[in-house]
């Protein structure tokens, strides 16, 4: 019998409103119980029942998602992906996000976003390898957005850089709706060290469970809650549900673990994240159809008095949860303690599927765990059936709604003055969020572990080296692995379901640019408030995108992570919400990474080619020029045609793999004229551009964006090979593509001409003094 007290005397109004349910999700607590449940067991379902833990808005849109494929060992419901990447080698990945806690503390919300998904990919066996990151913040020119940015920064690079883990990449963006509501999204990446994959359901009634780590304390709790729910003037005084993370203990806590993993004493593993004890016992129990008992004076803990509210939901850091072997309790302990980590045996599994809580000799809480982790609610939303008038009328927008092109000068919207292609040029790569962000990754190791291939900027994915290889003529080989994570947050803004495309697209695009082959992705899904009808319609449209680019491309969702309620309230009641953002994290594998190619010129005279789709459309409609130069968020992005996309980044890697290409770099922010500057900043060389005007205008041939492009150089010494192998490969009979030669690698400018008129003639020097300086600039 559950222990009642006074745990029961509580205002069911106020309770609901800590806990974020509704009298119906009350009435259904009451229904699964077959009682009113006590104070801690509510806050138990307000952390399990929280679209944080169980998708409950989101779960029916998640699951059109592919997820099978010949590369995917596990798919989602683990901790985290595992994926086959050849070699007898199984690549673990994951992305998570710590938005709302690093809006109001963001040093340590960002830290312990690192910690937590660096514990979902030890946990299941592997080896962190890497980290990267996608940012958004409200635009630099407000100071509170300044400091944000500096806080999460130093949150990311002080957590990854103590525990050992290399930050290999990541991107950023800058726009005024993430204002009060930053994202600060992580994707870690690890090497299996273990012979089978450690999953995370319970096994063998009477086994003991064994808690590892930190000791838990006050911070943190009811931190799922708080992350499910908007920001307002007053979420300051939600600080306490920020967790404080200790970068020590947990490369100790990845060390401990491997080691007690190999010896396959331990049966089942999950860690305390989002719900602390309350969620790694419930999703242990429900994933091995069996129940676990607890008892919490047996938790370690740093604080006095707790109460068992706060021991079951307190998100302290750097704790696990193990299901072991019992004859092999103490041989396992002892690891643990070597380590200078706490390891205390709490409880046991049991045959009922329950979770039930011991505290001071009673039992305080007596859960099914059906309740808890695979019965949870779902909420179902209707979809409105056409897009919101708002939108429909920003579709209207035509490229003659610009001012006419005089001289090759252009009068900006924005600024209301006249401006010359180079001026604008400079302009656009001086805009954060195109600009260079080395001032952000300086402040990272990116090359502790000894294996990144291209240090941050220089690729257009990042490239880890994995184990070595023998071929068969007894040569040494290093296979490896690409990342990258990307949004279009604009495109998704101005079309939901085209935008999603166009980031599954380009997370592929990146990847393949450096020679790596797209394996899988892992997402993370950041929206506002679904209870609005314009807000879940976003959300439904961007799974639709996904799903469809995942399918064509051949790229399944392995897991990832969903974040709504991201929208700020000021002391108005007035709501912003933040551009939709679904985040791609897309892994690829290369089985010699001494082949891979980055994103700048090689050498002088080598070849610049351009390779994309005639179906794939292109256009200035929704592009950083629109935007940054005339200040104007309007027009549909374009289409994207997925099997010429992905018949051009297949096309790429087999000249990257046959030694033909030597540098990649994707069309995106900015178009052809950023592209072309990035190349020409990145290797310190210039480059001689001559175009054909296949466009109706100048602007939208340098700066349009969309197209299924890449540009890459070849090498000098190749051409006449290059030209044969153009004409014996399959390219040819895929009319609606074009492979052409647009121009040579310089010494010292950037010279674009349309049609033998001279558009920019820019020095690399000046190029690159306004790309690195702008984001450092505010600092």
């Amino acid at each position: 019998m559950v222990n009642q007290d006074n745990n029961d005397l509580y205002d069911l109004n106020e309770a609901l409103k800590v806990e974020n349910l509704s009298i119906h999700d009350f009435e259904e607590i009451c229904k699964r119980l077959k009682r009113k449940p006590n104070r801690t067991e509510l806050g138990m379902f307000g952390v399990m029942w929280s679209e944080h833990c169980c998708y409950r808005n989101s779960k029916p849109l998640l699951s059109k998602f592919p997820t099978k494929g010949k590369n995917i060992l596990v798919g989602p419901g683990e901790n985290a992906g595992v994926i086959d990447v050849g070699n007898n080698q199984k690549l673990v990945f994951k992305i998570e996000s710590h938005n709302h806690p690093s809006a109001i503390e963001p040093f340590q919300g960002a830290a312990t976003g690192v910690g937590g998904i660096l514990r979902d990919i030890f946990t299941m066996g592997a080896r962190p390898i890497a980290v990267l990151n996608s940012l958004r913040f409200g635009n630099l020119d407000k100071p509170s957005n300044v400091e944000l940015l500096r806080g999460v920064v130093s949150g990311i690079a002080h957590y990854g850089n103590c525990v050992g883990v290399p930050t290999v990449g990541g991107e950023i963006d800058f726009d005024d709706s993430y204002s009060g509501n930053p994202l600060v999204n992580v994707m870690a990446l690890g090497l299996l060290e273990t012979d089978e994959i450690v999953c995370s359901g319970a096994k063998n009634v009477g086994s003991p469970v064994l808690y590892v780590g930190n000791t838990t304390g006050r911070d943190g709790v009811g931190g799922a809650s708080f992350a499910s729910s908007e920001l307002t003037t007053t979420s300051l005084d939600d600080r306490p549900a920020v967790q404080v993370g200790d970068p020590f203990i947990e490369k100790s806590l990845i060390e401990a673990c491997l080691d007690a993993f190999k010896t396959g004493d331990v049966i089942a593993a999950q860690d305390m994240g989002a719900a602390g004890l309350t969620c790694s016992t419930a999703e242990m129990a429900a994933n091995g159809n069996l129940g676990i008992s607890i008892d919490l004076d047996l938790v370690p803990s740093r604080e006095d008095n707790m109460s068992s509210y706060q021991y079951l939901l307190s998100e302290s850091q750097e704790r696990m949860l193990f299901v072991v072997k019992e004859e092999k309790i103490n041989f396992l302990i002892e690891k643990f303690n070597k380590w200078g980590l706490n390891a205390n045996v709490i409880g046991e599994v049991i045959e009922a599927n329950e979770v039930i809580i011991f505290h001071k000799d009673k039992i305080v809480a007596q859960i099914p765990t059906s309740a808890l982790s695979h019965d949870t609610p779902v909420d179902f939303h209707d979809v409105i059936n056409n897009p919101p008038d708002y939108l429909l009328n920003k579709w209207k927008w035509k490229e003659n709604n610009l001012p006419e092109i005089n001289e090759e000068k252009i009068f900006s919207l924005k600024e209301k003055k006249i401006f010359s292609y180079s001026q604008i040029i400079l302009k656009l790569l001086s805009n954060p969020s195109i600009a260079s962000k080395r001032w952000i990754y300086k402040q990272y190791d990116s090359q502790v572990q000894a294996n990144t291939v291209f240090k941050p900027g220089e690729s257009d994915a990042a490239v880890i080296r994995l184990r070595e290889q023998m071929e068969k003529n007894k040569n040494k080989i290093f296979s490896g692995v690409a990342a990258s994570v990307d949004c279009n947050s604009r495109w998704v803004f101005l079309d939901p379901f085209r935008g999603a495309i166009a980031a599954v697209a380009e997370s592929a695009r990146n990847v393949s640019c450096v020679g790596a082959e797209p394996i899988a992705i892992t997402n993370n899904l950041n929206f506002s408030s679904p209870e609005n009808e314009i807000g879940y319609w976003q959300l439904a449209s961007s799974c639709n995108g996904i799903s469809e680019a995942c399918k064509a491309l051949d790229t399944p969702v392995t897991g990832g992570n969903v974040s709504l309620y991201n929208e700020s309230k000021n002391k108005y009641n007035e709501i912003t919400p933040i551009n939709p953002t679904p985040v791609i994290g897309m892994v690829g594998k290369l089985q010699n990474v001494e082949k891979a190619v980055g994103s700048g010129w090689k050498n002088v005279n080598d070849q610049i080619w351009l390779i994309g789709s005639h179906k794939s459309e292109i256009t200035i409609a929704a592009s950083s020029y629109l935007e940054y130069f005339h200040g104007e968020i309007t027009g549909r992005p374009p289409k994207i045609d997925l099997l010429d996309e992905k018949f051009c980044q297949s096309f790429l890697r087999t000249s990257i793999l046959n030694s033909f290409v030597v540098s990649a770099h994707d069309i995106s922010d900015g178009g052809l004229a950023i592209a072309l500057a990035e190349c020409c900043i990145l290797s310190s060389k210039g480059a001689l551009i001559e175009i054909d005007k296949d466009l109706d205008r100048d602007d939208n041939v340098l700066f349009a964006e969309g197209g299924s492009r890449i540009i890459f150089s070849i090498d000098k010494m190749k051409e006449l090979e290059w030209l044969n192998y153009l004409k014996t490969n399959q390219i040819s009979s895929h009319s609606d593509i074009y492979v052409k030669k647009i121009g040579s690698v310089m010494s010292e400018t950037l010279n674009i001409k349309i049609q033998g008129r001279n558009i920019c003639n820019i020095e690399v020097e000046e190029l690159t003094e306004k790309f690195n300086n702008s984001i450092s600039g505010h600092f």
